[in-house]
């Protein structure tokens, strides 16, 4: 059990990457900036949770993986289903409502879905995914093949009866899972300290002798460094690892949320610990990226979601035939096909 491992040797990541990560991060940051304006304007329903603040833990997170690995997420999900590789059109159109969305318009903010990218749904009950990741990472083992869970979730989540199953289990069958807990300190309003006797959260993994480790949340790289090692652990019959990312939503916890219970200098704190301008001022210090680069990057970013926004503007609902397409999975059996 390790706290606030050391940040990742920068120079042994190609610079092509630490750029991607740049972008990446951009990307999310432009995506869900967008998203409040479009909301009030009534292009959007239903629960919507930002991740500006947290870039850097799904991003970080999903440079560790391969494409092959899979990851399951609570409902603070868009920027990480952008950061497994899901293109912006089809996150907004989902967002829309649209037939085009990658839950072909049923899914919402809340619960978006795309086997392809093995991203394996965001889920709105709190903990409740975690069992999944545990099951899907158990069918690894049964099939003897050497992929990789990540599991993200939220603080409040550590404290359901679920988060302490999952954990046993995980550890007792040694199935190839990282839970990674995104730490921004607050469960909707309530703070970890009112919320869990223990506030190191990682230290909880010590119940099963499961390895913990604390990471900086707000660093890609210490991310990456930190969920690397535990995905390589768990891809070689390692077992489950525990990730606190110590983090930051610069919004509230929905769109309805105020945030009046933080203070103006908390946030300040924060924000001047944004993750992206981080990343991009060391970039421009080494000499990797011009300043003039990044800005062009921003650019082609802010572009980007503005086609999106476009695509999902001029997207079709689904048609009033698909209310039970893709809500159960095909029966073989009931279909002639043999079940192997």
């Amino acid at each position: 059990m390790s706290d606030m491992t050391t940040q990742q040797d920068k120079s042994k990541i190609p610079p092509e990457q630490l750029k991607r990560m740049y972008r990446d991060m951009v990307r999310i940051r432009e995506f869900e900036e967008a998203c409040p304006k479009l909301y009030s304007e009534g292009k959007m329903g239903g629960f919507l949770h930002l991740y500006s603040g947290q870039e850097a833990v799904g991003v970080g997170t999903a440079h560790a993986l391969r494409s092959t690995d899979y990851m399951v997420a609570a409902y603070r999900e868009h920027g990480l289903i952008l950061a497994k590789g899901a293109h912006p059109n089809e996150i907004m159109a989902e967002l829309y409502g649209k037939a085009t969305g990658c839950s072909r318009g049923k899914g919402g903010s809340m619960h978006m879905f795309d086997a392809e990218l093995r991203f394996m749904g965001g889920y709105g009950i709190v903990g409740g995914h975690l069992p999944i990741a545990v099951g899907i990472g158990y069918s690894i083992i049964y099939r003897e093949l050497d992929e990789v869970v990540v599991c993200l979730f939220g603080d409040g989540a550590t404290n359901q009866g679920v988060f302490h199953e999952a954990m046993n289990m995980a550890a007792l069958y040694r199935v190839p899972v990282v839970f990674v807990c995104e730490n921004n300190g607050y469960g909707i309003g309530t703070s970890v300290e009112r919320a869990s006797a223990v506030q190191q959260l990682y230290k909880k993994s010590c119940a099963y002798e499961t390895h913990g480790m604390k990471v900086d949340g707000m660093d890609v790289l210490a991310v990456y460094s930190g969920v690397r090692e535990a995905v390589e652990r768990a891809r070689h019959g390692g077992g489950p690892t525990y990730i606190e990312a110590i983090t930051y939503r610069f919004r509230g916890h929905s769109i309805s949320d105020p945030g009046t219970y933080r203070s103006e200098q908390e946030k300040k704190i924060w924000r001047d610990r944004d993750p992206i301008p981080k990343l991009g001022n060391f970039l421009v210090e080494t000499g990797l990226v011009s300043a003039d680069a990044l800005k062009k990057i921003d650019t082609e970013e802010q572009e980007l979601i503005r086609q999106a926004i476009a695509f999902a503007e001029e997207s079709p609902d689904p048609a009033p035939e698909e209310l039970w397409t893709d809500v159960y999975a095909d029966d073989p059996a009931a279909a002639g096909q043999e079940i192997s």
